[in-house]
């Protein structure tokens, strides 16, 4: 299979339709297609924020609580749990009065770190452009049902 990484993007197009025939042919069977299970995480509204926010170092609950704004503790609590789980982050109890509950990114969630500098750059070189051609859909009169 090719590989996805490189900067071309008829090389990545290859790739990208080779992975989604391979997907396709078994039915989209989870177990042979990563993606939708993998970017069901990363596409959530919070992760890439708390990753990004743990990407410098170990953060307490209430660190990540200031450092990702307008997250809820509930739904904090609720990534952090689904990170762990998919074993991108660790979770370090200390035993002190209260104890005290620290996050880090694991070797796996390190590695996601690359891939996700490459989407942040694109999001940033892009967004004007998004806007823009978002402010073009929503000018055109609307179509009828």
């Amino acid at each position: 299979m090719t590989r996805l990484r490189g900067s071309n993007p008829l090389g990545a197009r290859k790739a990208l339709a080779e992975r989604f025939q391979t997907w396709s042919v078994n039915a989209f069977d989870l177990s042979l297609c990563p993606v939708r299970g993998v970017l069901d995480r990363l596409g959530d509204k919070w992760t890439t924020l708390i990753v990004i926010a743990l990407s410098h170092r170990p953060q307490r609950f209430s660190e990540l609580l200031r450092a990702v704004p307008d997250i809820s503790k509930r739904m904090l609590t609720q990534t952090l749990r689904d990170l762990e789980r998919d074993g991108l982050i660790a979770r370090q109890v200390f035993p002190t009065k209260p104890p005290s509950v620290e996050y880090r990114l694991t070797s796996l969630g390190e590695s996601l770190l690359e891939p996700l500098v490459t989407l942040v750059s694109w999001a940033e070189t892009s967004q004007a452009v998004i806007e823009t051609a978002r402010a073009a859909f929503d000018a055109r009169e609307p179509v009828p049902a």
